[in-house]
This record gives C-alpha cells, structure tokens and sequence, in this order.
C-alpha cells in the first residue's frame, strides 16, 4: 500500500484528516488494543510483536484501547543506521516518548489512546519501531490505564503460579527462562512484567525470548541449538547482538493466563558454596532484604500509584537469592521445587 497523505496540509496542519484505512487487533496485557494505520509495514510490526499470544485478562469485561500509527513522509535526520535515543516526557495528562522531530509515541492513559509516528527511512529500524515505540505505548496505556505494576523482571512457573525473576540486564534472567520453558515452565515475559497490587496476577509479552551466542554454550541437545540459532539476531541499544526468538513458533510454553506471583528471586552472580547440593542455591531473605532488593531494582516502579499495596502484599510471600550453579538446570530444579 503506498503512503497516504493528508489532502492539503495548509488546510489540515495537524493530519486530522489523515486516512488510516487498515486496521488490526490485539489482546494483550489484559486489554483489547484496536490499531489503525496508512502502513502495512507497522501494521506487520504489531502482529509480530502481539500476534497469537494468549489473551490475557484480568476482568469479564477487558478494557479497550486505541493506537493510530502514521507513517510520515517526513525523513529523520537519522545519522546513518544509529537511531537516536528515546526521551520522555509528560505534561496535561499525557506521556510522551521522543526519538526526533518525525518518531515519536503519545499517550493518554485516561483517553485510553495512542499516536506512533514514524518516518519513512526508519522502516530500516523494525526493530526499534517496535520495541521502543509501538511496544512503549501498549506497555504504558496498559499499565497506567488498569493501574498494573510495571516492573523490569522476568516472570515464569506453572500450575498457575509464577516466580519473579529480578536482576540487572545481563545477569540471565533470559538464559535461565529458556532452560525453564525445556523443563516445561511457562513464560509469561522475560524483561517486561505487569502484576496487578492487589491480586499479584502477573501478565506481560511472551512473543519472544532474547538469547545471546555464549548462553547456549549449555543446551544439551543439538535440535534446540539449531532451533534457536536459526532466529533473526537484533542488536540492542548496549551494542549486544541476540538471537530473538519466536516462543510462538516453537515447543515452549508461553503461560495461557496471568500467574500469581508466589515467590521473588533474585538473581546473584556469586556461586553456590557447595555445587553438588542444591539448597545453597537458594538463600532466603528476610522481609527487610527483600523490600530494600525491590526499591533498589525498580526505581520506575516505586513512584507508580499501586506501589505500597504490591510493596506490602509482596513482603508476605517467600523471597529468595539465587546463586549460580555448574549448570542452569540446577536453578532451574530449585526454582520447581519452590513452586511444587
């Protein structure tokens, strides 16, 4: 489909006119989101990120959500293939997030809306389209609309109940999520979870699963390796390339409705004392560990609005540090254990 245009812009200078034909759907964090665009190319990117996932919900009625996606004719001064940074900002009740004068997203948690507007040369960045700017305003219409905890945490279990997997970025919380899911766990997301204060219900995106080259240094089988090596690589902000893989298309099993969060593990890089056993794997922690471990780790969380009552429900439940062992199955028997 080839761009559409507003018809005059000295007539129309804020594209109030613009012809958004296309449309889509997706239920995801506990909403119903309807897209509509000029684009197929963005339109594309939201099925990629948000297509045959379980539908999630946390009441009968889900809320409803609308995002408009515009693709400009405008061109960004993008410097040759980096892409700048997002900023963001706030003010009347909106949310903004800003990449230059032509990539930008805007929400209003309280309209239940979004605008993502992109330029025509950053198409060459999908990737980016879609984690920073299309996935930023599902994510904070999502959360601040049904008032949800936002939290930089994998989430995985089984049974219907799921563990919080808390760490800095880099330290395997992807890796460890991926030998889980070949123990048969499920997934609910591994970088990006939404609980709900009062319930502990815990929903997030399980589309994909970010693997570096060195983490599958300890799959054991040889189909698995082939499997994920054969996924397209993205390159993250930091300069890291991963594998991203699609849990949608392969044996893993990504959770068929929000979990509740029955345990906290964080995740240290110091080993286990004694390697043959298990239980030095897993230190407990006392309530007042657990609180200071939360608010150091999640300082976007601490100033949301259902920060005390998640703060006060989640120090009644079982906290834990999980040291390193020879081999992730290791954790991964003493993450099944706290759950069985």
């Amino acid at each position: 489909m080839k761009h559409v245009a507003a018809a005059d812009p000295a007539s129309d200078p804020f594209g109030e006119r613009y012809a958004c034909p296309l449309r889509t759907r997706a239920r995801v964090l506990g909403g119903v989101f309807e897209f509509e665009s000029n684009s197929r190319p963005l339109l594309r990117l939201v099925n990629v990120a948000f297509a045959d996932l379980p539908p999630h919900s946390f009441r009968a009625a889900p809320p409803q959500f609308r995002i408009r996606l515009v693709l400009t004719s405008a061109e960004a001064p993008l410097a040759g293939d980096e892409v700048p940074r997002m900023r963001l900002h706030s003010g009347a009740g909106l949310l903004c997030g800003t990449m230059d004068c032509a990539n930008f997203a805007v929400v209003s948690p309280t309209e239940r809306t979004g605008l993502v507007v992109v330029s025509r040369n950053m198409l060459r960045h999908p990737y980016h389209i879609r984690y920073e700017l299309i996935e930023f305003a599902v994510y904070t219409l999502a959360s601040r609309a049904q008032q949800l905890v936002s939290l930089h945490a994998a989430c995985i279990g089984g049974n219907e109940c799921g563990l919080l997997l808390i760490g800095p970025s880099g330290a395997g919380k992807s890796t460890l999520s991926l030998h889980c899911l070949m123990r048969d766990m499920e997934l609910v997301a591994e970088d990006g979870v939404l609980v709900a204060p009062d319930t502990l219900l815990a929903t997030g995106v399980g589309s994909f699963l970010h693997l570096s080259a060195d983490s599958l240094a300890f799959l054991r089988d040889a189909g698995d390796d082939a499997w994920i090596r054969k996924s397209p690589v993205i390159r993250r902000r930091s300069g890291v390339e991963k594998f991203e893989v699609d849990l949608r298309r392969g044996r893993y099993h990504i959770a068929r409705t929000p979990l509740k969060v029955v345990a906290v593990v964080f995740l240290s890089k110091q080993r286990a004392s004694r390697r043959s056993d298990l239980r030095p794997l897993l230190r407990p922690l006392r309530k007042a560990e657990l609180v200071e471990k939360l608010q150091a780790s999640q300082p976007y969380a601490v100033n949301q609005p259902g920060w005390a009552t998640f703060r006060r429900r989640l120090s009644r439940i079982s906290a834990f540090e999980l040291r390193r062992g020879r081999h992730p199955d290791e954790a991964v028997n003493a993450l099944r254990g706290i759950i069985e």
